[in-house]
């Protein structure tokens, strides 16, 4: 072999060999961010504002019995053992029950984002006609037309998420939900009535029966997700000490944004009028009537567009990320939907997720009542995802049981008691979730208990268990090779 044709084959074999891709980092402040964007938004403070003042104490004590213990919990665990709810569980309980919990945060999103992007539709319709917001054709459209535009974007990389979902979090939750406070503060020093009572009395909700108490299982599902960037750890360059603190800072800006403006709301728009998916839109409309500023409508609610969509960006990238770990590691996913595209992305997963929420968002299209479908979506999402929280905290207990020396980073205080609050609530949450609300009295309840159970059983249940039986020992991939450096090789 000549000294040329020796370099020729060694510059060959150099171009074929797989290289790392470089490691990129975020900071524990765009962590931060990410994880208030993914649980923190307007979008649900309609459902409480209906409440007045007495949406204070219903935010508190969700955030007490469920968002204090997963944020302290979730802290402990990822900075302890990295992978997210399908590590934390698996290694706490059992694989299979590992499978299921991430399965569970994963299918969630199926209806989250049609109830998500139910909510963007409403929204622009302030800025093309208002009269939209209700045309159950037109959200359909909508929520089909972004969620495909989402997963396209998030096709790119993690960076492109990190950075738009941090910046919809300020110019459309940050900054509308502290003009919306300022605004209601002012409508009430101009003298202006309330349209909810503010006496002291106000602040406790009145009891009309257990269907009253339905609403609360609402904000289990806004306060969700808190654990959900876990699976972002490894992008931190001191995880064990910068998670905990991004877990605490996105704790007071979530309470902060769900209690203040729903409050807001509450002062300008009546209970009775208000629309679950509008009814932010509905207070800054009323706002800039009464001030003259019309004109700033179409403005705020671009602006609103654009922290929702910041936020399914995050949640597009988390849940299907974790689903994609363990479905190499252990062979839960058959090889199509192990593929990665050129940026490193589990497209074929997205893909996937895309078609069956498109089916869903056909609901908007056949449901006369565009808040009856909204809400009927939201309550299946939180049923499937009570059992990851479930199967976290009691994980949880177990290996701080079993592995009491293992290296943390992070220890909960009175774990075992922020467990045991945790899975109570959950469990209440799950129970309540099948009583209609008291806007749905009138309607069947038989039909309505059939389609959250349904939807909660088909997804929650059938589908992993479907995945397990059909599972083949061929699917399990070899985790000591990067998939996007052997992906670089065959196309070098």
């Amino acid at each position: 072999m000549s000294l040329d044709t020796a370099g020729e084959s060694s510059s060959t074999t150099a171009r074929r060999l797989p290289v790392a891709p470089r490691q990129q980092y975020i900071t524990w402040i765009a962590l931060a961010m990410m994880t208030t964007s993914s649980v923190a938004s307007l979008r649900s403070a309609p459902s409480m504002a209906v409440y007045g003042l007495a949406c204070v104490f219903l935010y508190i004590v969700p955030a007490i019995v469920f968002l204090l213990p997963t944020s302290l919990v979730s802290a402990e665990l990822a900075s302890g053992w990295s992978g997210g709810v399908y590590r934390w569980v698996g290694e706490g309980l059992s694989d299979k029950l590992g499978f299921l919990a991430v399965w569970c945060q994963f299918a969630m999103t199926i209806f989250y984002y049609p109830t998500l992007l139910a909510y963007v539709a409403s929204t622009f319709a302030y800025v093309v006609n208002p009269s939209l917001a209700s045309n159950g054709l037109y959200t359909a459209i909508i929520i089909v037309t972004l969620f495909w535009t989402g997963v396209f974007v998030s096709s790119r990389g993690m960076k492109a998420v990190a950075g738009l979902s941090s910046a919809g979090l300020v110019l459309g939750t940050l900054i509308p939900g502290v003009l919306l406070i300022v605004m209601g503060i002012v409508f009430l020093g101009q003298g202006n009535a309330s349209a909810a009572p503010m006496e002291f009395s106000a602040l406790l909700p009145a009891w009309t029966g257990i269907a009253s108490l339905v609403l609360i299982v609402n904000n289990f599902l806004s306060y969700s997700g808190m654990e959900m960037n876990a699976v972002h750890v490894s992008s931190l360059r001191k995880p064990a000490s910068e998670f905990p603190r991004a877990m605490f800072v996105a704790m007071g800006l979530v309470l902060g944004i769900f209690i203040l403006p729903a409050i807001a709301i509450s002062w300008v728009v009546p209970a009775e009028k208000l629309s679950l998916t509008a009814g932010v839109m509905q207070a800054f409309d009323t706002f800039f009537a009464h001030f003259g500023f019309g004109w700033a409508t179409p403005i705020l609610a671009l602006m609103l567009i654009a922290a929702s969509l910041g936020g399914m960006l995050t949640w597009l990238a988390g849940p299907s990320k974790g689903l994609l770990m363990i479905g190499r590691q252990d062979g839960f996913l058959p090889p199509v939907l192990q593929k990665l595209n050129k940026h490193g992305i589990q497209q074929n997963i997205l893909v996937a997720q895309g078609a069956v929420t498109t089916l869903i968002a056909l609901l908007y299209a056949f449901i006369p009542e565009v808040s009856s479908a909204y809400w009927i979506l939201s309550v299946i999402t939180t049923q499937v995802y009570l059992v990851v929280y479930v199967l976290m905290f009691a994980a949880a207990m177990r290996l701080r049981r079993r592995q009491p020396d293992h290296p943390r980073g992070y220890r909960a205080p009175a774990l075992f008691l922020l467990c045991w609050v945790g899975i109570v609530a959950s469990v209440a949450a799950f129970c309540i979730g099948f009583v209609p609300p008291s806007q749905f009295g009138g309607g069947n309840v038989l039909v309505y208990v059939l389609i959250v159970g349904g939807g909660f059983g088909v997804v929650g249940i059938g589908v992993p268990l479907l995945i397990l039986a059909m599972r083949k020992p061929s699917w399990k991939q070899d985790v000591t090779v990067d998939p996007l450096a052997a992906l670089k090789a065959e196309e070098a």
